[in-house]
């Protein structure tokens, strides 16, 4: 009993710093941007009306939809928008036509999370330093530089790990919160009437006498919930109840107490507007407070970089990303990886935007549609989950998730005002990745049909040899094969050049699922050929890491004699060459041609010990 309370303390501990890190930040620009908008009159009604808007879409976007909802839907533990969508796909499975709508939709959600990954770290470390201009105007200057060489810091560490740096996530974002509640704590003090603006009546009257201006700032009341996806996307990591209880011991009454804090200030002191996060702190307090807020907004950020790495492997498993160099940071923990395209990647457009926005407030025009998408893509999975997965009645399922699609698709709506204000730059950075997604995806499926049409079947194939075999060499040849039952190319080639054939020989075809785990029971399929030749499918989900010789050591006990030193991986390497009047546009097909030829190795993929792997070459045209 012990030790579960100890690991749940340790589990809930490790939420606060991952998972609310960024939500946790939003305290720095969210207050500030709604009465720096202009739009709303600087009146104590108002001031009580948005407070209250803020503390109700905390509790019904964040505690609501997604600790109590989205939570539950959980694919073998696993959340975030990948599972969500494996998990919405297989609910309707019978449906072809919906089930294929629905993994574009998924798709285009998770490329917007790329966009989401850009705009977050900038602003939310550009926000922390900003501090500096309230300590002295005369700093002002140092702000760009300084968050620049700090984003480059966090990016550049990424390739020793996070363990070593990880176990003080949770203790410094634990004292983030802490710090913001007692911030706030000392200014309701002075204004214990702010409270009055929990009751949801303040926000209703607000919007009510000010509907056009209500629809303009749900834009800006919306970045307090920035990273509210995090919460499902990290379940895989800590579980619900450490989730549920770092939400609703922790986050949610600091992040209230903090800006009922600043709406106190507010109310005593206007002027406090232009920054009334750090106008809270006393003068002695500011310099430890932009160092602590730094803090926190490059744990926030670090929390978003582990997410772009974890999600690119993901869609790399389901087909939709060509092989990148994805390298392993932990011995341990698989899930620990690097992956340095993405790394550097995303620092380049981080760089653009805080270069291009150069302050958090015109970043707060950006921030806002790619997060709205992304939470009404959820909304629409949960509810084809909720219906065809539990098979809960269709009014139930309706009744839930249309409620929270009204609210999402509202906030979506505000949000899209800010399109030509710097929406549009998630929203290219998302289209960009969806078209090379979905391009990677078409291609692979033309490839596919082009290697079908041209398949030798295995069986007949090895018949037809083995009426006049050709000399059996010692040891082991691992054939890779994209499908089950043809003869590989590299097969054909080995016979037609060396003109032999190894004593074993496996035909071994890697299948991706879209699940998040497969466990090792499951992982290999053995049929006998005969001639001492096997049939192997080898089983992975996309959470799990392609390890093939690893996988291979399980049918030793079927009469396989898989020795490491007299073992061969044949693999071929295939050219792409586009045709005109193929099945894609000539400039997606050249697009899909210099993906696949920049896409990493397999034999690093699978982890082929690289001295003992053949590659040999062949051509394709689609």
């Amino acid at each position: 009993m012990q030790s579960t309370k100890s690991s749940l303390a340790a589990l809930t501990l490790g939420a606060i710093g991952v998972v609310y890190g960024d939500i946790g930040t939003s305290v720095l620009y969210a207050v500030k941007e709604v009465f720096n908008s202009g739009h709303v009159p600087f009146t104590p009604d108002n001031i009580f009306g948005v407070l209250s808007m803020f503390f109700w879409t905390l509790t019904v976007i964040v505690s609501i939809k997604y600790v109590v909802l989205v939570l539950r839907a959980d694919n073998n533990g696993e959340g975030g928008l990948i599972a969500m969508l494996a998990l919405a796909s297989e609910a309707v499975r019978d449906q072809p036509k919906l089930r294929q709508v629905l993994l574009v939709v998924g798709i285009f959600g998770t490329s917007l999370f790329y966009g989401d990954g850009v705009i977050t770290p900038a602003i939310s470390v550009l926000s922390a330093v900003e501090g500096l201009e309230v300590i002295s105007p005369n700093l002002h200057r140092y702000i760009i530089p300084m968050t620049l060489v700090i984003l480059f810091a966090l990016f550049a560490v990424q390739k020793h790990g996070t363990s070593g740096i990880g176990k003080f996530f949770g203790p410094v974002t634990l004292l983030w919160f802490l710090c913001i509640a007692v911030l706030g704590v000392n200014q309701i003090v002075l204004h214990p009437s702010i409270l009055l603006a929990l009751n949801p009546l303040y926000a209703l009257r607000f919007m009510w006498e000010n509907p056009g201006i209500t629809f303009i700032i749900l834009g800006a009341i919306v970045l307090c919930v920035t990273g509210a996806e995090a919460l499902y996307a990290d379940l895989g990591h800590f579980g619900k109840r450490p989730i549920r209880l770092a939400w609703f011991a922790i986050a949610m009454p600091a992040l209230t107490l903090n800006y009922f804090g600043q709406g106190a200030l507010l109310l005593r002191a206007p002027e406090s507007v232009k920054n009334p996060f750090y106008m809270m702190a006393p003068d002695w307090a500011l310099i430890p407070l932009v160092l602590l807020a730094t803090a926190a907004a490059v744990i926030a950020s670090q929390a978003l970089i582990t997410g772009a790495f974890s999600v690119t492997k993901q869609v790399i498993q389901l087909g939709y990303l060509p092989r990148l160099n994805i390298q392993h940071t932990s011995v341990r923990d698989t899930g620990q990886i690097y992956i340095p395209f993405v790394n550097w990647g995303l620092f380049g457009a981080i760089v653009v935007a805080v270069v291009m926005f150069r302050s958090s407030s015109n970043l707060a025009g950006a921030y806002g549609i790619a997060v709205c998408t992304d939470m009404l893509i959820t909304t629409v999975l949960t509810f084809f989950v909720i219906r065809h997965g539990w098979k809960y009645p269709l009014w139930l399922c309706l009744l839930s998730t249309g409620w929270f699609f009204i609210v999402d698709f509202v906030f979506f709506s505000s949000n899209l005002l800010k399109l030509f204000d710097g929406g549009w730059f998630p929203l290219m950075i998302g289209g960009v990745i969806f078209t090379l997604m979905m391009t990677w995806q078409h291609g692979r499926e033309l490839m596919k049909e082009k290697l079908r049409a041209d398949a030798v079947d295995l069986s007949s194939f090895l018949e037809s040899v083995f009426v006049s075999p050709p000399t059996r060499v010692d040891g082991t040849a691992v054939f890779l094969t994209a499908e089950p039952g043809t003869v590989p190319n590299a097969l054909l080639h080995n016979l037609k050049h060396n003109k032999v054939l190894h004593d074993h020989n496996l035909f071994v075809t890697v299948h991706n699922h879209p699940i998040p785990w497969i466990g090792m029971d499951k992982r290999v399929e053995v049929e006998a050929l005969g001639h001492k030749c096997w049939q192997v499918i080898i089983h992975y989900g996309f959470k799990n890491s392609p390890d093939v010789p690893r996988a291979l050591e399980q049918i030793r006990s079927r009469g396989c004699e898989l020795e490491t030193m007299t073992t061969s991986y044949f693999l071929s390497r295939d050219t792409i060459i586009p045709t005109l009047g193929g099945g894609m546009a000539p400039w997606r097909e050249k697009l899909f041609a210099q993906m696949h030829h920049n896409a990493s190795g397999a034999a690093d993929f699978l982890r082929l010990p690289n001295n003992a792997v053949v590659e040999l070459g062949s051509k394709i045209e689609i």
